[in-house]
């Protein structure tokens, strides 16, 4: 072959790579290694549980699950329950302050806002203990209240189900809140203001003007407040609710019988993706935009000296409501382990629980191992969830939809079922374990991280994405780089700070996981979160709390963290915009 014919096959091949994205070729050859990773971890898992169900009895089990008028139902009208009266307590709280902080100034707003969001960085776990230290029949307040009194049981004790929705409202109200915070922030109030000139009042503006509008903003709540309390755990554990579909799964887990553990994870997880299709087509029946162009909403002042008295006391017993777990966990922390039974508060406080976290190896490795996991997780969440936000975002190709919706599936699945899934899946050796079994190894915990927060990193990067000019990175590559290269130096440095909020996101909720984590850990693989919980089960009140408190402080130290990353991705996407012009 002459050198005229290599030089040109050469060429053509340079040609071809530079044309990158406009090749028709190159979608699929970026989107094949990617249905392959969705396919083998998020969707093969949730056929492996279905064929786990189904394997030994046919349709018995369902058969069984839905004639049946004991537990299984009753944990699915228990589980269902909780999470509609989930939805409504925090849309009246988490609605309700949103607009009393953006819309009204009184004494005592900064403080709020600048606390309203602290049950947000409380992991799952550790704001369910925090509420049962506090207000189960045990706890501070009731216990407290009792002393205080004479009487001779716990006054305003929370257990079983109120208990939890206690403990849902508090630690989920964030949800509608940030969304109702910011629809309320970019709503026009001329809008408002005529419906009141045209002589509406104040009730049917709320309900012609102001609920319509939010409307976006009360589905996304919705959906994700429906969802965590769907795949709720650690609540219904710690206040003694036994039949809810997520604590059915444990137990019949840990009996060995999974194939009806598999039947509750297949039903609980058809329930949850009805409802997210479900809440999704009633957000699309109508467009909730405004064809106004006026000015953003003014805060009023509370002018009445009495509802500023008013406005004053609630602040601060806001302030005091909100800091109690954080402040609780703390107490507890310091306190010494066994030494806490029958009175208010602790009575002997010590520094040694911390200092054997630290000294002792088998009290550091699972700080370690939580470590380990989740940054392994968050690296396969950035690779595969930056990809896919691409190809999604990007490149045109048969399927777009399917993998966009195969990346979302795992969001609307509760822990339970992801772990359930993994389980069923990689009990025995397959392709994508390289013919290894992975349940009782290190990788089936990081694995189950990656699965369940990989559209986190996925939604935060293709929204930065969605904001991006596609024509910065063509004119990188009409400039004369390869689509890696552009990729690379351009339209990865522009979408850094939406990729760096998803992975510390990924990062945070991995260190805190607990639901999923506590079906498939092993001895050598016990993350803090279930190191928690087993030493909440020995009566360690002290050392439990000592590892809450570092999970809480690692959070707050990851949100320092968050935003000088952003900062800087601010800066290098400057310098990106600066090379390509």
């Amino acid at each position: 072959m002459s050198s005229t014919t290599l030089g040109a096959r050469a060429a053509v091949l340079t040609g071809r790579l530079r044309g990158g994205s406009s090749a028709g070729w190159f979608p699929y050859l970026l989107v094949l290694p990617l249905a392959l990773v969705l396919w083998g971890y998020v969707v093969q898992p949730m056929l492996a549980t279905f064929g786990e169900s189904v394997a030994e009895d046919g349709a018995g089990n369902y058969l069984s699950f839905l004639g049946s008028a004991g537990v299984a139902r009753a944990s699915l009208f228990t589980s269902l329950a909780i999470s509609a009266a989930s939805v409504l307590l925090c849309g009246i709280v988490g609605v309700g302050m949103a607009f009393l902080l953006k819309r009204f100034t009184f004494p005592g707003r900064r403080l709020i806002e600048a606390i309203i969001l602290v049950p947000a960085a409380l992991p799952p776990l550790i704001g369910a203990i925090s509420f049962q230290l506090l207000y189960s029949e045990t706890g501070i307040l009731p216990r407290g209240l009792q002393q205080l009194f004479g009487t001779a049981s716990p006054l305003l004790a929370f257990d079983g189900i109120a208990g939890v929705l206690v403990v849902h409202t508090f630690t989920m109200y964030p949800f509608f809140y940030l969304a109702a915070s910011a629809a309320l922030a970019g709503m026009d109030p001329s809008v408002e203001e005529a419906a009141y000139n045209l002589g509406a009042s104040r009730v049917r503006v709320w309900r012609t003007v102001l609920l319509p509008m939010l409307t976006p903003a009360l589905v996304s709540g919705s959906l994700l407040v429906f969802m965590t309390s769907l795949a709720s755990y650690t609540a219904p554990l710690l206040f003694g609710v036994d039949q809810t579909m997520t604590m059915q799964i444990y137990i019949n887990r840990t009996n060995g019988d999974l194939p009806m553990a598999s039947t509750y994870a297949s039903v609980l997880g058809i329930v949850s993706i009805v409802f997210l299709l479900g809440m999704r087509w009633y957000e699309g029946r109508r467009s909730y935009r405004s064809m106004s162009k006026g000015i953003a909403a003014h805060r009023r002042e509370i002018t009445n000296p009495f509802g500023r008295w008013l406005a004053l006391v609630g602040s601060l017993l806001a302030t005091v409501v909100l800091l109690a777990p954080v402040a609780t966990i703390a107490l507890v922390a310091f306190s010494q382990d066994g030494s806490w039974t029958t009175e208010v508060i602790p009575s002997v406080y010590t520094t040694e629980n911390f200092v054997a976290i630290f000294t002792e190896p088998r009290s550091f490795q699972p700080i370690l191992n939580s470590l380990q996991m989740s940054a392994l997780a968050t690296v396969g969440c950035i690779v595969i969830g930056v990809l896919t936000a691409y190809a999604v975002r990007r490149l045109k190709f048969f399927g777009r939809g399917l993998l966009d919706v195969a990346v979302m599936i795992a969001w609307a699945l509760p822990g339970t079922v992801v772990a359930i899934n993994l389980i069923s899946a990689f009990s025995t050796g397959n392709a994508f374990s390289l013919g290894q079994v992975l349940v009782g190894t290190f990788w089936i915990v990081p694995l189950a991280y990656f699965v369940r927060f990989l559209p986190l990193v996925f939604r935060s990067s293709s929204a930065a994405l969605a904001q991006l000019d596609p024509s910065m990175e063509e004119a990188a590559r009409n400039l004369g780089a390869t689509w890696w290269r552009a990729f690379r130096t351009v339209t990865l440095r522009l979408m850094l700070p939406g990729v760096f909020a998803g992975a510390l996101l990924a990062f945070v909720h991995g260190v805190g996981e607990f639901v999923a984590s506590v079906l498939i850990y092993t001895s050598s693989t016990t993350p803090i979160s279930v190191a928690i919980n087993n030493r909440m089960y020995s009566f360690e009140m002290g050392t439990a709390a000592a590892y809450g408190m570092l999970q809480v402080a690692l959070i707050f130290v990851v949100m320092l963290v968050a935003g000088r990353l952003e900062n800087g991705g601010r800066r290098t996407s400057r310098e990106a915009t600066q090379w390509v012009n």
